[in-house]
């Protein structure tokens, strides 16, 4: 399979790196300033690039009958037009707060965890999510999509906020430390004691091949995805 990488940081190195392991061709690298390139080389692209520049890229993949994966997060305003656009061009697209084969099951745990803590009402939940300082968004993507899930199953909360918590607002800490690939936490305290669940990741390589093969798994399909389509899960 031919592969555009949109974004070449360390996560589009990591990302080529295992795709040339798994059998494939990385035919197109770009750059966040590089503007002039033709997507149509590739069977698929890969896009963990910046906030500012991915909307584009995904509108670029969708515009020329590419399909595209999609992990760059703070971008999701434009979420909506990406969906809209795939369906008019009849195209293919997933986006993924996080590709780990992990985080996804952490995703369907904490899902779980929050249905059956609702009618307990003396725990209050709070999240903290770690990065390493070159991540450009605060809350994580994940940290996020796992405080939405948190508001789906719960009936105490339905917000979340950075550093802010009231009675219906999921307070999420974000700390910024050299070298973290990604740690979110989720506790429910009471006054008496906490429950914790925890996802740590040890090295990028787990959403690296995560979105290599959501990229070998969109070949040939029509249509939005997500990661539990991908694995089968949830």
């Amino acid at each position: 399979m031919n592969i555009a990488l949109l974004g070449y940081g360390k996560m589009g190195k990591t990302i080529e790196k295992i795709a040339i392991k798994r059998g494939h061709n990385i035919v197109l690298t770009v750059d966040k300033d590089d503007k002039d390139y033709d997507i149509s080389v590739a069977d698929v692209a890969i896009d963990f690039s910046i906030p500012t520049v991915a909307f584009n890229n995904i509108s670029n993949c969708l515009n020329n009958q590419v399909p595209v994966i999609s992990g760059t997060t703070g971008w999701l305003d434009d979420y909506d037009k990406a969906v809209s656009l795939c369906k008019e061009k009849k195209g293919a697209f997933i986006y993924a707060s996080n590709y780990s084969l992990g985080v996804n099951i952490f995703f369907e745990l904490n899902k779980t965890l929050a249905k059956m803590m609702s009618t307990l009402k003396q725990y209050h939940v709070s999240m903290e999510e770690i990065h390493h300082t070159q991540k450009l968004d605060a809350p994580s993507g994940t940290a996020i999509s796992l405080a939405n899930d948190i508001i789906s199953q719960h009936t105490g909360y339905n917000n979340w906020k950075l550093d802010e918590s009231d009675e219906t607002t999921i307070p999420i800490v974000a700390k910024r430390i050299k070298e973290v690939p990604g740690t979110h936490t989720i506790n429910y305290k009471s006054d008496v004691d906490t429950i914790s669940i925890e996802h740590i990741a040890h090295t990028r390589e787990g959403f690296a091949l995560g979105a290599v093969i959501a990229a070998e798994w969109i070949a040939g399909k029509t249509g939005v995805f997500t990661m539990n389509d991908v694995l089968n899960i949830g």
